[in-house]
């Protein structure tokens, strides 16, 4: 009982995990288990009555068997479907939460099979020496199980699998891990063990209530990666796997929104697909005949060291700009003509991630919480980071995420960090348009760029933004780690600093936001005005943020109210 708490939104007891973790409570409750209210006895056998009574009436009876994945008693060819939810890593250690339950089994199970340890007669608990799973305080035959254990073993698995499964059979593995290392991992198994990745569809499966799914891209859905066996060994041609990628993610991408797919969602159902082209192959290779790797390094330049991967990154994040800003910004690299500068682009790609999926048609964070709902507060996915402090407000996503769309398309993080984006703890933070107030408009504040504008609004064209920026130095961007060679302490090079001490039509956005949050309307006018004669860009740019700003935030609040004020 002292692992328990009373969860005061729905007036019940709340259950011990939370979690996937037995964390301390200090002020922990008590319930009477045959009380009539929440949480006793009878609302947990209830919920198995109603399985019970749900089960269709003549299915036959199936078998249950604890066995290792890795070496199935099952025959070759003899299963219609293999599925599986793989674990994650270190995220979770399953046999060590197993015991938790387990010890109160084994007092009513005490004779039978299954509450023994078949791979170690020593062992009173659950099986945990045949267990995948990344935790280097365990040991298998004198081995740690280090990470190389785990994607080695998982490996054997898939191969496993694609062994017992007919050639007319299904595979389907469900993934809702949020790193792109997981998913190379996974993926880099699968396809070495025989398997063709056919489709990819993600159902919703999460809470979008629960803490994590708030102001960051935690996923709704989990992904169910359809797979099934190669039944050859062709070699495939770049070249062509090139030309397919661009095209079979564009179609998945209007396929799944037009089902209410969004966001990080959408991005993790497109692997998919574009896995199909590559892994109908024993191998793709290069008019040199150099094998392209599923993974790589995605800042080389050369197919066979890049890999495939961040060709399916690339062409998810120029297909997302493409919808958001257009072809000009979807195709732009550094200073290309006609396109919204780098840090529009990014905000865009950022934004536009965090989108939520929504299965309902209803907002998916709704305020206030319906009652009972949300009460799992401390709740943290399987292999999701943790998200930022509370108290920092802002939008975030996973570094890695945001690195493996940034980089393909010329867009240089370090270049606006401290500017738009904060980055702390392998999280990053897109900074509320409040928090750029001081670096915009300078110690004298947008009252100063005001009266500015309303007295003079000829200056508006010339509005000079960043005013506390030194010569030869870059606005208020906070650099990281040791000083590059050949670049100021910020981390931009020097060549770029002229660029970025400029107003960007980003800066001149939020601006005019925060000079609507303000209330100073003659100023604003002034400066939409000028905007107006300078080009489509501001409001192109405007529009499209306030599509994709979250719904309650304060950014599409100002958004809108600000774009009601353009000059008709």
């Amino acid at each position: 009982m002292s692992c328990t708490r009373w969860n005061a939104v729905a007036q019940k007891m709340q259950h011990t995990f939370g979690r996937q973790a037995l964390p301390i409570v200090w002020d922990f409750a008590e319930v009477v288990p045959v009380a009539s209210a929440p949480g006793n006895w009878e609302s947990g056998y209830e919920l198995i009555l109603g399985v019970l009574d749900s089960w269709p009436p003549g299915m036959s009876v199936g078998q249950v068997q604890v066995a290792d994945a890795a070496e199935s008693p099952l025959l070759p060819e003899s299963s219609d479907l293999w599925f599986t939810d793989p674990p994650y890593y270190d995220a979770v250690p399953y046999a060590d939460l197993s015991d938790f339950f387990f010890v109160w089994l084994k007092r009513t199970l005490a004779t039978d099979a299954l509450a023994r340890d078949p791979f170690d007669s020593s062992n009173p608990l659950t099986p945990k020496t045949r267990e995948i799973v990344q935790d280097e305080s365990k040991h298998v035959r004198g081995r740690s199980k280090d990470k190389g254990f785990f994607e080695e073993m998982m490996a054997r698995a898939f191969a496993e699998g694609r062994r017992i499964l007919k050639e007319s059979g299904v595979g389907s593995v469900v993934f809702a891990h949020k790193t792109t290392e997981g998913w190379e991992a996974l993926l880099s198994g699968m396809i070495r063990s025989g398997w063709v990745i056919t489709g990819s569809w993600p159902i919703t499966t999460e809470m979008a209530t629960r803490l994590r799914a708030r102001d960051s891209a935690a996923l709704a859905t989990s992904v169910h990666l359809i797979c099934r066996p190669r039944t050859d060994d062709t070699v495939g041609d770049w070249g062509e796997v090139y030309r397919e990628l661009p095209k079979r993610v564009g179609d998945w991408i209007e396929r799944l929104q037009s089902e209410g797919v969004r966001g990080a969602d959408l991005v993790f159902a497109c692997i998919g697909p574009a896995l199909e082209i590559y892994s109908r192959y024993s191998k793709v290779v290069d008019a040199e005949e150099r094998e392209i790797p599923l993974g790589g390094d995605p800042e080389a330049t050369e197919p066979h060291k890049r890999g495939y991967l961040a060709y399916v990154w690339e062409a998810v994040g120029r297909a997302a700009l493409e919808q958001v800003l257009g072809t000009a910004e979807a195709t732009a690299r550094n200073g290309a003509a006609g396109a919204l500068e780098e840090d529009a682009r990014l905000t865009a790609l950022f934004l536009w991630t965090l989108q939520s999926t929504d299965a309902n048609g209803e907002s998916p964070h709704p305020d206030p919480l319906p009652e009972g709902e949300g009460e799992d507060e401390d709740e943290e996915d399987a292999g999701e980071t943790p998200a930022p402090p509370k108290s920092k407000k802002g939008l975030s996503l996973i570094f890695d995420v945001v690195r493996r769309f940034a980089q393909p398309l010329g867009i240089h993080l370090p270049d606006w960090e401290g500017r738009i984006i904060q980055t702390e703890k392998g999280v990053v933070r897109l900074l509320p348009v409040a928090e750029r107030a001081n670096q915009l408009f300078g110690e004298n504040g947008a009252e100063a760029v005001a009266d500015q504008l309303e007295h003079n609004p000829k200056a508006a064209p010339q509005l000079t933004l960043f005013p506390d920026a030194r010569d030869g130095s870059a606005p208020a961007i906070k650099g990281r780690g040791r000083k590059p060679r050949g670049k100021n302490a910020a981390g931009v090079s020097d060549t770029a600093i002229q660029t970025r001490r400029e107003a960007t039509t980003l800066d001149r956005v939020h601006a005019a936001m925060l000079l609507q949050a303000g209330g100073r309307a003659n100023a604003l006018r002034a400066l939409l005005k000028a905007e107006q004669d300078r080009g489509p860009d501001f409001l192109r740019l405007a529009n499209a943020l306030s599509a994709l700003y979250p719904k309650e935030s304060e950014e599409k609040r100002l958004l809108d109210a600000m774009l009601l004020a353009v000059p008709r």
